[in-house]
Order: structure tokens, then C-alpha cells, then sequence
């Protein structure tokens, strides 16, 4: 696999809550050098990257990272970044509703969003380092169910990313419309092989151009 077709696949990522305007600016002139499939930024730097970046496919967080505010806050979020222009959302879900088993709240407020969203892109993170195999495969369901256009694993930001054999889990039981994006430890050029090879379609990480040059990269 060149490194071509592994760039198509990657979300380039920045999102600490020290990322300064140069910062997010750098990032989304990485993205358009090396072609790749979006550039995920803060909800902050939308409009600043949409100014800058006209053509530029811009992918933000919603309810991040950890996904327990409300459904109407996550609606406002997505509606003030459309207006920025945003063209994909990664929204988190609801976890504790995952753990207490009231997955029919998480569906209503993935397809809340979805229906925000219109035609563009949602992508649903699950958090699966919080989660069983019960629980992930209630997920996706839920997922499928609302109509999502992903089902994402990770933000990155919680005690473990992705991993393989959740993609193998999430193959098994998502619908046919439904992709699937790696996030969070996906550090080299090995792992993003192995991700993209196991089914993803998109891949999360703030390090593609180092891992592409042999270097092994800590982060999201």
C-alpha cells in the first residue's frame, strides 16, 4: 500500500486544547499537500480554516471527548460549525446511556444529529476502551439504526485507542451503509496498513507524515 492511498484515508487531527492558530493553519496546509481525506480541528478553527482553505474538507468534534453534554448542545454545535463550514462531524456518544443499557436514547440522539447534519458527513465515536462486547455491539446498532455514516472507536483522549479486533466486531454487526473509522494509537505506517486492511475506511491521527517517514509518533 503507497503512501498515497494511505494519506486518502487519514483524518489529519489536531486537537489540544493548546493548539494555536499557526498550528491548526500548518495542519490543514499538511493536508492539502499530501491529499487527505479531511483535516479534524476544533470547532473553533472552522472558520479560521474554511478562510484560509476554501476547498479544504473540514471535519470537527462534537460533544468531545467525553460525550455527556446534551443533545441540544451537540444540535448547536453542529448547526454553528455548518455555518463556519464544516463538511464532517465526529460527534461522541452519551457513554453512561451505554453503560446503563439506554441505547434507544443513544439512536434518537445519533439520528438528532444526523438530521442536523443534512448531507453531510456524522461519524459516531463509541469510546470502546470504556466499553464490553455486549455494549459494542448494542453500538452498533444503534449506529446503523440512525443512519450515521461511521462508526468511529476512539477519541483518543481515554484510557486505550483502537484496536483490530474491534474492527473485526464492528464488520460483524454494522450495516452495509456504515464505515468505519481507527482513532487514537494508530502511531505507524504498519498500523495504519493494518487498520485500513482490516476495513477502515478512514483512519484518526495527528502523525500520518511522520509514521509515513519511519518514524514511530506518540498522540492521538
Amino acid at each position: 500500500m503507497n503512501h498515497e492511498t494511505i494519506f486518502s484515508h487519514v483524518d489529519h487531527t489536531l486537537l489540544a486544547a493548546n493548539a494555536a492558530a499557526e498550528d491548526i493553519l500548518k495542519l490543514c496546509q499538511e493536508a492539502v499537500r499530501y491529499n487527505m481525506a479531511s483535516v479534524c480541528i476544533p470547532p473553533s478553527y472552522i472558520s479560521l480554516a474554511r478562510t484560509n482553505h476554501p476547498n479544504l474538507n473540514l471535519c470537527t468534534v462534537i460533544g468531545f471527548p467525553l460525550g455527556y453534554s446534551s443533545t441540544n448542545a451537540k444540535v448547536q454545535e453542529i448547526k454553528d460549525a455548518l455555518k463556519d463550514g464544516c463538511n464532517e462531524f465526529d460527534m461522541v456518544i452519551n457513554i453512561s446511556w451505554a453503560k446503563n443499557g439506554e441505547f434507544d436514547k443513544i439512536t434518537e440522539e445519533i439520528a438528532a444529529l444526523k438530521d442536523a447534519v443534512g448531507d453531510k458527513v456524522l461519524k459516531v465515536i463509541i469510546e470502546t476502551c470504556y466499553l464490553n462486547e455486549e455494549e459494542k455491539l448494542a453500538l452498533c446498532k444503534c449506529v446503523t439504526d440512525a443512519k450515521a455514516d461511521y462508526i468511529k472507536t476512539s477519541t483518543g483522549f481515554g484510557t486505550a485507542g483502537a484496536v483490530l479486533e474491534d474492527i473485526a466486531l464492528f464488520k460483524s454487526a454494522i450495516g452495509p451503509a456504515v464505515k468505519i473509522k481507527a482513532a487514537g494509537g494508530v502511531r505507524t505506517k504498519e498500523d495504519m496498513i493494518a487498520f485500513l486492511r482490516a476495513g477502515c475506511d478512514r483512519i484518526g491521527t495527528s502523525g500520518a507524515i511522520k509514521a509515513l517517514s519511519g518514524e514511530t509518533i506518540e498522540g492521538y
